[in-house]
Parts: C-alpha cells; sequence; structure tokens
C-alpha cells in the first residue's frame, strides 16, 4: 500500500490535482471558522448547548451540508442550499414534461439545469439567511442577546446590518458551490460531497479527545467512567459497522442479460452474455437525511409547549415520545420514515420502463422475459425486493448509534461515528474517490489502490 501511495504522488497530473483538491478543501475549513461580525460566539456556544431540539436540528444539518449553523460562520449555510435546489429539480425533471425534455438533451440540457440550479440556490440561499439573521437577532440566551451589543440600536439590528449579514452568508454558500465545481474540474472526486466528507471528518478529533477524556485506563473502569475494555469493544463494533457498511454499500443485484446475434456478410454479431447491477441501496443516504430532518420538526413543536407550559402531563408525555433516541415510538418512526422514503426516492430515481426500453433498443433482454413490458414488469419487481432489504439496512444503521449509545452509556458526539447519516455519507466518498485515483491509476498501466499486485 505505501508503495502505491508513493506511485501515485509520482504521477504529474494525479499529484497536482490532489493537491489541489486539499487546498481548497483548507480554504473551507478555514471560512467554517469565521464568525459573521455581528453575532457573540460566546453566547451562540451557550445557545446551541441549552437549546435543545433546536441545538439538536442545527447539529443535524451540519451533518449532511458541510455548515456551521450553530456557530454563525460565513460559511453557515454550507451547501445546504444547494443540495435543496439539485433535489427539488431533479424531482421536477420527473413530472415537469419542460424540464423532463430538457434532461433528456444530453450535455446542453444538463448544463442549461445546472444553470437554473444556480439561479434557485441563490434565492434559497437569501431566504434561508433572513430567516436565519432574523432568528438570530430574536433569540436570546437569558438576558443576553446572541447579537453584540456594539450593533444593537434601541435592542434591535438595524436593517443594514440584517442585509450586511444575509449578503454575507449568501456569498459564503456561493462560493463554496464554486469551491466544488473548481474540485469537479480540476481537482479529483466529487466537490460538493468531499466538502461534507471534510466537515464530517473534522468533528472527529474532538470526538476522540472526548473519548479518551471518558476513559479510565485501568481495566474495570471505576470512577464513572468508561474502562479499557469498553474502549475495545467500541473499536471492535466500529470495524464491524464500517465493514458492513461497505459490503451493502458495493452490494448489487446482476440481473444476467443476453444481447441478440445479427450477421453481416459472413460475421455474427452478438449474442453475448453480460449482466445489469442494481444497487441494494438505490437511494443512498437521502431516506435517513428527510426521515431525521422530517422527525425534528415535532421535536422542536412539543419541546416549545413543554417548556411553555412545564405542569401539563400530556405535553410533557408527548415531548419525552420524541426525544432524540430515548423513546422506542421515535425510534419506530423513524424505522418506518426510512422504509418510506426509501421506495419514494428510488422510485422517483429508478425507472424501470425506460431501463427496458433502453435494452430493447440496444438489441439485449433478459432471458426468459420478453422485451418491454414483461421486462419492466420484472425489473419493478426486483427493485421492490431489493430495496426492502435496503431500507433494512439503512434502518439499522440510523438505530445504531441509540443503540450504542444506551447500552455502553457513550456521549452522543461519539456514538455517532458508529452509524447514522455521517458514516453512509463518509464510506460512500470515500470509495467514489478512491475510484477516481483508480482510473487514473489504471490509464497509466499501474495496479489500483483496491486491487492486488
Amino acid at each position: 500500500m505505501l508503495e502505491k501511495l508513493r506511485i501515485i504522488f509520482t504521477i504529474p497530473e494525479l499529484r497536482q490535482k490532489i493537491l489541489l483538491t486539499l487546498g481548497l478543501l483548507a480554504i473551507y475549513r478555514v471560512g467554517w471558522q469565521v464568525p459573521l461580525p455581528i453575532v457573540d460566539p460566546k453566547a451562540m456556544t451557550a445557545f446551541a448547548e441549552e437549546s435543545g431540539g433546536i441545538g439538536d436540528l442545527l447539529r443535524t444539518v451540519a451533518v449532511f451540508s458541510a455548515s456551521q449553523l450553530s456557530q454563525a460562520t460565513i460559511f453557515g449555510l454550507g451547501i445546504m442550499p444547494y443540495i435543496s435546489a439539485s433535489i427539488i429539480f431533479q424531482l421536477l425533471s420527473t413530472v415537469w414534461p419542460p424540464l423532463e425534455r430538457l434532461s433528456k438533451e444530453g450535455e446542453a440540457g444538463r448544463k442549461k439545469i445546472n444553470e437554473y440550479t444556480r439561479y434557485a440556490t441563490v434565492l434559497i440561499c437569501l431566504v434561508q439567511s433572513w430567516a436565519y439573521v432574523a432568528f438570530l437577532s430574536s433569540a436570546r440566551v437569558g438576558d443576553t442577546s446572541l447579537i453584540q451589543s456594539s450593533f444593537l440600536v434601541d435592542g434591535r439590528l438595524p436593517f443594514v446590518w440584517q442585509f450586511v449579514a444575509v449578503m454575507t452568508m449568501t456569498a459564503g454558500t456561493i462560493f463554496l458551490m464554486w469551491l466544488g465545481e473548481q474540485i469537479d474540474e480540476f481537482g479529483i472526486g466529487n466537490g460538493i460531497s468531499l466538502l461534507i466528507m471534510a466537515g464530517i471528518l473534522a468533528a472527529m478529533p474532538s470526538a476522540l479527545v472526548q473519548l479518551g477524556s471518558d476513559t479510565n485506563w485501568e481495566l474495570g473502569g471505576g470512577g464513572g467512567k468508561m474502562g479499557v475494555e469498553t474502549l475495545l469493544v467500541l473499536a471492535a463494533l466500529f470495524v464491524s459497522v464500517v465493514a458492513g457498511v461497505v459490503f451493502m454499500t458495493q452490494g448489487q443485484r446482476r440481473i444476467p442479460t443476453q444481447s441478440a446475434k445479427h450477421v453481416r456478410g459472413r460475421r455474427v454479431y452478438g449474442g453475448t452474455r453480460q449482466y445489469l447491477p442494481l444497487r441494494v441501496n438505490q437511494a443512498g443516504v437521502m431516506p435517513i437525511i428527510f426521515a431525521s430532518s422530517l422527525l425534528l420538526f415535532p421535536q422542536m413543536f412539543f419541546q416549545y409547549l413543554h417548556n411553555a407550559y412545564p405542569g401539563n402531563t400530556v405535553l410533557g408525555a408527548l415531548h419525552d415520545s420524541f426525544t432524540r433516541g430515548q423513546s422506542f415510538l421515535y425510534n419506530v418512526l423513524y424505522v418506518v420514515l426510512i422504509y418510506f422514503f426509501c421506495y419514494f426516492w428510488t422510485a422517483i430515481t429508478f425507472n424501470p420502463k425506460e431501463m427496458a426500453d433502453n435494452l430493447k433498443n440496444f438489441g439485449a433482454f433478459i432471458p426468459g422475459y420478453r422485451p418491454g413490458k414483461r421486462t419492466a414488469d420484472y425489473l419493478e419487481r426486483v427493485m421492490e425486493r431489493i430495496t426492502y432489504v435496503g431500507a433494512g439496512f439503512l434502518a439499522l444503521v440510523a438505530v445504531i448509534p441509540t443503540i450504542v449509545g444506551g447500552a455502553l452509556g457513550i456521549p452522543a458526539q461519539i456514538a455517532s461515528f458508529y452509524g447514522g447519516t455521517g458514516l453512509l455519507i463518509a464510506v460512500s466518498v470515500a470509495f467514489d474517490l478512491v475510484q477516481k485515483i483508480d482510473s487514473h491509476l489504471v490509464m497509466r498501466n499501474y495496479t489500483g489502490l483496491l486491487e492486488k499486485s
């Protein structure tokens, strides 16, 4: 492996791409730490720790958006507006005929859709940043405002400073979008995904420090801290979970296909056997993102009512039922929503009729099934079955942090590395990056990173 890493940096073009990618990711991490000039960082930290459901929402959004909403930085919105705009146009391209026709026009159509996506990103940024700045100007920690007193006039933030903050956060998101596109064009890997993974992995050192401080380095533990044997169990469990995620992420159902034979002159073409790969986890990480985001809103709503009416036992029971990771009802709803969004997202992104038509147009067929509707029905039936397995895998990965945290009594920040959205994103992006590097190595007749010498 060390020899393969050495070979990677001996190829000038590949070395340049990797160094450029690392440099752009470093720029992102620098801006991730720069707060807006109007906010009080200490008050923001105290508010994120004491706000309960709102703090959970900010931390959950930060996992899959490369954002820093809990500290109100210039990259506070992350790339979530761009992701939201991309999802909107992806959904519209399946149901709105003009966009559907545009998506079938090849590279020119994709460029036009990307242009519309950028315009929509700016609009979403303006709306979200304005709402966020308005929230910051009204929120308080005790009697302390989240806005620095030097920017307040009669206890309120003037319109000029609100406008400056909105433009700053909008420009930050557009700059991140530009960084991602530069990585796509001149670097290596998917730029947006690498930005998200950088934000996820950046939380690992602080989690390891917290794990070390919570560990009693004597067998048996004691003093309310974890023992070394618990640490070994966590390490083994982490390796097992990562191996399972890798196995399921790369898992495929291979459907055999055969091309029809045709004769040209004295030669016979076609007749070869191939296979059609269908991913077990066709929906990717989107079902977990949708399910966790949707469940945070009732959690915040019932927490607000519980704080407003602390003596009401019914509101207290509803608040406890939607407490993240501590309620049986919450976990059941979480699993149900993951299954629903798995089938929903797969139905949007996977079109068995179009796939059957493509096989028919290229002169290929699935043995035992006639081209056309019979093939489409068969593909849909197979996808329904493997989606059930993929949804079960996603549900298991999503609740593993809850199980680990409850059984071993470890903090949520550490338990999050044993499953959930962050782990799936990190593994998927890492595999995509390795495949991109392998393509450069194989093109130059070198052995890939995951291949045996």
